[in-house]
């Protein structure tokens, strides 16, 4: 995948407005070493997706729970598989401090990536991440709210790739956008901003 000036326009689109620190449910301002936090978190309208398991994955899905979307698609060549080798990195040690986050694998190309070829695709970096496609209306919707844009670029003999926002948005408890990590990332200090938001130790 080749990161064109449209990854620099989701950028900049997806901080305008945002703020240096952003409240949890303690009332006490969190400041994002490596990220951007929103001061007021941004609602998700409602999708419906399926997971690599064949299950539903809907808003309902993100509640509970700190989460960490990436968007991209499984025969991306360099940028996805590189970031998912750090997000492992990074859940695997902030599960070793303590903390706990849902990483999400949001394919934009669900022409080819079926759930049983994201389900190979993810388990490959880590067992524990949650791959979801779906119906290409309700993947748009959820891009548009997650302030991800990707665009299908045409190849030879009929084939494609996909240029896409590489940007990791976080997810609060409550399923809003609550900020937004930028590459190029820093697995040490994205471990310790997110240890500090769920309890791990950094």
């Amino acid at each position: 995948m080749r990161l064109r000036p449209i990854a620099a326009l989701v950028v900049a689109a997806t901080v305008i407005g945002i703020g240096a620190a952003w409240w949890v449910t303690s009332r006490q301002p969190v400041t994002l070493a490596s990220g951007t936090a929103l001061e007021a978190p941004r609602r998700i309208g409602a999708f419906r997706l399926t997971d690599h398991r064949g299950r539903e994955f809907t808003p309902e899905s993100l509640r509970g729970h700190w989460s960490l979307v990436f968007a991209g698609f499984t025969h991306c060549p360099d940028a996805c598989p590189t970031t998912l080798v750090m997000l492992n990195a990074m859940e695997e040690r902030l599960r070793a401090d303590g903390g706990a986050i849902q990483v999400v694998f949001l394919s934009v190309d669900p022409a080819r990536d079926t759930a049983e070829r994201l389900a190979g695709y993810v388990g490959h970096f880590n067992p524990r991440f949650v791959a979801v496609t779906g119906a290409r209306a309700e993947i748009d919707a959820l891009c548009r709210d997650l302030g991800i844009a990707y665009v299908q670029n045409p190849g030879a003999g009929g084939d494609y790739t996909v240029d896409h926002s590489a940007a990791l948005v976080l997810i609060d408890p409550r399923a809003r956008v609550a900020g937004y990590f930028r590459p190029p990332h820093d697995p040490a200090a994205l471990t310790a901003d997110l240890a500090a938001l769920t309890g791990g130790a950094g």
